[in-house]
């Protein structure tokens, strides 16, 4: 890792519920919070919260150097289908590994509250 440059990953500690066009997709109790340097906080979530049928996996993997290889899925709302909103780092790299399988949501473009 590059110097000055950390991940933490800690209990949410908050209910958290994500929701788009209307439609709850995922309320968790049990989200973590994963806080990086020069990036928002993001919460990931436990599949059994989040409402799978609505998820599409797609083609689109990244790579993080800190965290590892990520995979996509789109969101299909009756058709109406917002690409590539969650991501899932699967077999994440060892400091990374509390969030294995967990799901994480753009909060940029879903409706997420925290409380």
């Amino acid at each position: 890792m590059s110097s000055g440059h950390t991940i933490t990953i800690s209990p949410a500690g908050q209910h958290v519920e994500i929701s788009l066009g209307g439609v709850k997709l995922a309320e968790s109790d049990r989200a973590l919070l994963l806080q990086e340097t020069g990036i928002r906080g993001r919460y990931y979530l436990p599949r059994e919260d989040v409402r799978t049928e609505y998820l599409r996996p797609t083609e689109t993997k990244t790579t993080c150097p800190y965290k590892g290889e990520a995979s996509y899925w789109s969101v299909d709302l009756d058709g109406d289908v917002h690409e590539d909103v969650v991501w899932s780092y699967e077999t994440p790299i060892p400091s990374a590994a509390d969030i294995a399988g967990l799901l994480c949501f753009y909060a940029e473009r879903v409706d997420e509250q925290v409380s």
